[in-house]
């Protein structure tokens, strides 16, 4: 640890790390997330869309404190990277009978 009121190289790395991550992460995995519940939310297509957008702000800030509250930066991003593969493959299995 550092001494008190000085902060390492290494500690503002991780936060900046942390900053990308939760920004660039939590977009992804919100988009992700908004793009499967519009295809599979049993509702009117428009209005599956407006949930899905609304919900996808709390999927964000989700993202944003999973990545502050976790120990370390690279458990965070395995967490991050794993559900949006997830989301990823399931938004692939339910497009499959979409057409563009």
């Amino acid at each position: 640890m550092a001494a008190q009121g000085r902060t390492t190289v290494l500690e503002r790395a991780s936060v900046a790390g942390r900053v990308v991550l939760a920004a660039g992460g939590g977009y992804g995995v919100a988009a992700l997330a908004t793009a499967l519940l519009s295809l599979t939310l049993p509702m009117a297509r428009s209005e599956a869309v407006a949930t899905a957008t609304l919900l996808s702000f709390a999927v964000m800030a989700g993202i944003v404190v999973l990545v502050f509250s976790t120990r370390t930066l690279l458990r965070a991003l395995l967490t991050v990277a794993g559900t949006a593969l997830v989301l990823g493959a399931l938004l692939w299995l339910a497009m499959r009978g979409y057409a563009p």
